[in-house]
């Protein structure tokens, strides 16, 4: 394996993903039941439906008394429509009677319609003219002042499509439906390597030449926040049978292996060689169409993926975002619809066309919308990581991007 001619047959974001897919693809079969309460960041492995109406009663958007419409039509505060009112319905009762012509009830927002009321007239347009005798001061559309029975949601309608994530208003939505169990993805396991003879433990004094480990705790980091099950193993020097050893117990206990580091060519071809050796169909792409991250390396061992990741920090996380997060929120199966935030670039980008580039951003606040401000420093620099706050993706076929054009830009988590 190694060096030579293969480290030029650099493969684009797209084709290096499509080369995994079909070994993985199991992944996405897998189901587990969690309670609602622990759901929040997971994704639904199938399409959720409706399995009632939502609402299942009709109900007041406002506090006032529910009528009949066509008992108010033409009423005006010289000429007020008067209504009978029959008490009133209070929060979690069903009204008990349906509602006579030239009757109304008195109700709260949220309270339920009882049958033949088809608006509500809000309490500022009532009048109480003593005993039972109320005046409406403006008259109201049938439909008006209420939400409908499955308005919201209607019987067997998807709610939420297959490989959805879970957010805060979903827990809610399925919350409302009487879900309290919930379909989701296993979490993946991801397992870090940080390699590299320089590599050294953060609490170690760096002598010359060495570098405390930031890619395993950035690694780390992403992984965790992408609602990965993740887990650091600490750092192998560029060994190969101590290398083997570990990652063979990695590739046992992890769907995923990221080897950081690394970023020698020699410590490359070492990641490359096991990849290549430990199990079918081995390495499948030497290189991106990548800026930054064209050294990455990937590929599947007996189902498992596994990454050599660059050894730059920054590159690091931007090959990450591009390329492992994808299948921690299974976007690989179901393109993620969100959309991306927009912004106006304040400094001309310039991107080498015959490959993507990933460039950190800094989002100011701008009136009513945002300044995109490239961060500009190398792909080594820790400090760029920190200033980041999101990146703007520059496509394959981009020469570059002019200040003063919108472009989208994608929130780093």
């Amino acid at each position: 394996m190694g060096s030579g001619s293969e480290l030029f047959k650099v493969k684009t974001l797209t084709e290096a993903i499509d080369s995994l897919k079909p070994y993985v693809l199991p992944f996405y079969q897998r189901v587990e039941k969690v309670p609602l309460v622990d759901s929040l960041g997971r994704i639904v492995t199938q399409d959720i439906l409706a399995i009632r109406a939502l609402p299942h009663f009709r109900k007041s958007t406002v506090d006032g008394m529910a009528v009949r419409a066509a008992d108010t039509f033409g009423a005006s505060e010289s000429m007020p429509a008067l209504i009978q009112c029959h008490g009133e319905v209070r929060m979690g009762e069903a009204p008990t009677e349906p509602l006579g012509q030239g009757i109304g009830i008195l109700m709260p927002t949220g309270g339920m319609l009882p049958a033949g009321a088809d608006a509500v007239v809000m309490v500022e347009h009532l009048e109480h003219f003593g005993e039972t005798l109320y005046g409406v001061t403006k008259a109201v559309a049938p439909g008006e002042n209420l939400i409908d029975i499955g308005e919201d949601l209607t019987v067997g309608e998807s709610i939420l499509p297959q490989f959805t994530r879970i957010r805060a208003q979903e827990m809610g939505l399925l919350a409302a439906l009487g879900l309290s169990q919930v379909p989701v993805l296993p979490r993946f396991r991801v397992g870090i390597l940080s390699t590299g003879d320089e590599i050294i433990p953060p609490e170690q004094e760096p002598a010359l030449g060495q570098s405390r480990d930031i890619n395993g705790y950035t690694l780390l980091g992403q992984a965790l926040a992408s609602g990965a099950d993740a887990r650091h193993y600490g750092i192998v020097k560029d060994d190969l049978e101590k290398l083997r050893s570990v990652l063979k117990q990695m590739l046992i206990e992890n769907d995923i292996v990221l080897l950081s580091g690394g970023s020698s060519v020699g410590s490359r071809d070492l990641s490359a060689q096991l990849i290549g050796e430990l199990g079918d169909p081995g390495l499948l792409f030497h290189g991106l169409a990548l800026r930054p991250g064209k050294p990455t390396i990937g590929g599947v061992i007996d189902g498992k993926l596994i990454f050599g990741l660059p050894g730059h920090p920054a590159s690091a996380m931007v090959v990450f975002d591009a390329i492992v997060r994808p299948w921690l929120d299974a976007s690989v199966v179901q393109p993620q619809t969100d959309p991306q935030p927009k912004g106006t670039l304040t400094q001309n980008i310039y991107s080498g066309s015959g490959r993507e580039e990933y460039i950190r951003v800094r989002i100011i606040p701008n009136g009513e919308g945002w300044l995109v401000e490239p961060i500009r420093g190398k792909s080594g620099l820790i400090r760029t990581m920190v200033l980041a706050e999101a990146i703007v993706h520059i496509q394959l076929d981009t020469e570059g991007i002019e200040a003063g054009r919108e472009v989208s830009f994608q929130l780093l988590r």
